[in-house]
């Protein structure tokens, strides 16, 4: 579940009635708290100029921290920077650096809002204020958990957690203890919210138990009911349906106390994906529609559309095809106002395009550029036919023939390898030869697909060329990989690559090769990633694998391309979206090829789309 956590509103509250606030995620609610009236007569004292000099700093600080529009926050921040530098004032830098942050978040420009953050907490690391670096933190792995990149979301998420269990440990006043248990709560809430997207319910499940404790101890009940219904949605996933809903209910029973209706809505719908399973549709039926229903009520469009997607899928399931499309009708129409898919989809396949294009214009321009020299040549030869009784005129003509044949032959040859660019070589002379390629059968291939892990999000929150520099640097390595062990890359779709072993030539020891190019790209991504600055786009990949029989062949008539069908590349495709990210899957039918060359975690029967259950294994270097 991503629901951002109220309960670090209320948490940071308290932080706010010192001169510097530490935004925690809903900014826009503590500003909401200010007096505009005092805002206007801070406003004003600071443009008349009385005041002592020795108050400016604090002066500005507070007009930054009260003020509610963005654009104003930033100039006075940066005015708030200016004067703070020439004081040398670490303390009123770290407002600042931090206000500016939180409006580059509001505004959802990531990148930016991470900057300023991390200044923000080198700052209170340097002036040794460990309740402002902890908070500072977190909330840098709140950030990063919005764009995706949840290991380093741990990573800071866990620095902070540290930094409060110190904190708590060595304070004495009962005032500082309670705010900073509070602190602690929220972070573990959060914390846990990461936990579960990257797998680790086990985890999150002690998180939420955890802060729940420190909720109750300290009487908040919204924080409470966050816990009851993220410790619920662990148990569906770890198959307690009972304990799922009991959990679920009670967090609903408060939130609707509370008048907090987002949750009620998530909490709704996860209880019908409950009763989906266990195979009660109509009560999975009244669920959703009262989830949709307060989704309509309060104008929640995410919840809205995740509704009639469970909805859709019910009547589906029931054989109430006309309900059914209504409500998959409305999700569409809701999910794109939410978000433009197709730019998304657009940005994700910029570097495919571009790279098939770009191979193809070349290509295209060639095949003219013979032509034309052809025709050059049958005109002079032409010529020389009529003055065929001049010496001078057949030397011309042999010594012209000679140099334009050297300039095609050199042409042909540049197109030869341009089309080895596109299809392997064989395919290629076949193609040249009859104009066409029979599609040919290979009956044990090994197929692998990669995919990037939080990659959509990536593509909301960051800017085009960046993206695609980014997916170049890991995709052009991928084709180094594929070339040294002389493997068959296939296409690019997006974030994911597509590659085989074993064809066009047919190799015995395939499934071995593709095993050792699995492992090289997840080191190369590991490597990446320690070695590039956090501010660049950096990812966690997934790498799946399956041997079986393919049917391979060209497409296209005017842009060829080569490519592959059949059960195993869907297979491997599943495969390699259960994997989980920084791992390698493999099927049963890999396995029995190469277990005697590498270390196996066998994971079970794993339940994939549209089949029966597979059973798989993570692959590991011996």
């Amino acid at each position: 579940m991503n629901i951002k956590s109220k309960i670090a509103v209320e948490f940071i509250a308290s932080f706010v009635q010192k001169a510097f606030i530490l935004g925690f995620f809903f900014i826009g609610t503590v500003y909401s708290q200010n007096n505009p009236s005092d805002l206007d007569s801070l406003e004003h004292i600071y443009m008349t100029g009385a005041f002592e000099q020795n108050d400016e700093l604090y002066l500005l600080s507070e007009i930054v921290n009260k003020q509610e529009d963005l654009t104003e926050i930033l100039k006075y921040s940066d005015l708030l920077i200016e004067k703070a530098t020439k004081a040398d004032s670490p303390q009123y830098l770290f407002t600042a650096n931090l206000q500016k942050g939180n409006v580059y978040l509001n505004k959802s420009e990531l990148s930016k809002a991470l900057e300023y953050y991390q200044t923000a907490a080198k700052l209170a690391s340097e002036a040794e204020e460990n309740d402002r670096l902890a908070l500072t933190n977190i909330t840098i792995g709140g950030v990063y958990s919005d764009i995706g990149n949840y290991s380093i979301s741990i990573d800071y998420y866990e620095e902070g957690i540290s930094q409060l269990r110190d904190l708590i440990k060595i304070t004495t006043l009962k005032t500082d203890l309670d705010k900073f248990e509070k602190y602690l709560a929220g972070a573990l809430l959060n914390a846990g919210d990461v936990y579960i997207k990257t797998g680790d319910l086990e985890k999150a499940l002690g998180y939420f138990y955890e802060s729940s404790g420190l909720c109750k101890k300290t009487d908040y009940r919204l924080g409470s009911a966050y816990n009851l219904g993220n410790i619920g949605m662990v148990y569906a996933k770890q198959n307690k349906p009972k304990m799922a809903e009991a959990n679920l209910q009670e967090a609903i029973k408060i939130l609707e106390q509370e008048k907090d209706y987002y949750p009620i809505s998530v909490y709704l719908n996860y209880i019908s994906g409950i009763y989906v399973d266990l195979g009660q549709l109509e009560l999975a039926k009244d669920y959703a529609r009262r989830s949709l229903e307060i989704a309509k009520t309060y104008d929640l469009k995410n919840q809205r559309s995740e509704a009639n997607l469970r909805l859709a899928k019910i009547y589906e399931k029931t054989n109430e095809l006309s309900e059914s499309l209504f409500h998959f009708k409305n999700y569409i129409s809701t999910k794109d106002s939410i978000n433009n898919i197709a730019t998304i989809q657009k940005l994700a396949n910029q570097r495919t395009a571009f790279e098939v294009s770009q191979k193809q214009s070349e290509l295209d321009f060639e095949i003219q550029k013979r032509k034309n020299d052809k025709i050059l040549t049958y005109g002079f030869l032409g010529g020389m036919i009529l003055v065929s009784g001049l010496a001078f005129g057949l030397y011309r003509r042999t010594k012209f023939i000679s140099k334009t044949n050297k300039l095609i032959d050199e042409e042909k040859k540049r197109s030869d390898n341009l089309l080895l660019n596109i299809l392997p070589r064989d395919t290629a002379d076949e193609l040249k030869k009859s104009g066409k390629v029979v599609a040919k059968k290979y009956e044990s291939v090994t197929v692998l697909f990669t995919d990037f892990e939080g990659f959509t999000k990536y593509a909301e929150n960051s800017p085009p060329e960046k993206l695609v520099e980014s997916v170049d640097l890991y995709f052009s390595e991928f084709d180094k990989i594929m070339e040294k062990y002389k493997l068959e890359k296939i296409k690019t779709i997006g974030d994911a690559y597509m590659c085989a072993a074993g064809l066009p030539e047919q190799t015995e020891n395939h499934a071995e090769l593709m095993a050792q190019a699995a492992l090289d790209i997840i080191d190369f991504v590991k490597k990446s990633k320690q070695v590039h600055a956090v501010s660049d786009l950096r990812f966690n990949v997934r790498v799946g694998m399956h041997t079986g029989s393919v049917v391979a062949g060209v497409v296209g008539k005017n842009k060829f391309s080569y490519d592959i069908w059949g059960d195993t590349v869907n297979v491997a495709s599943r495969i390699e979206s259960s994997c989980e990210p920084g791992k390698i899957s493999v099927s049963e039918d890999t396995y029995k090829l190469i277990k005697d060359y590498y270390r196996f975690e066998d994971r079970g029967e794993i339940s994939i789309k549209n089949r029966s259950p597979l059973k798989m294994y993570y692959l590991y270097k011996k």
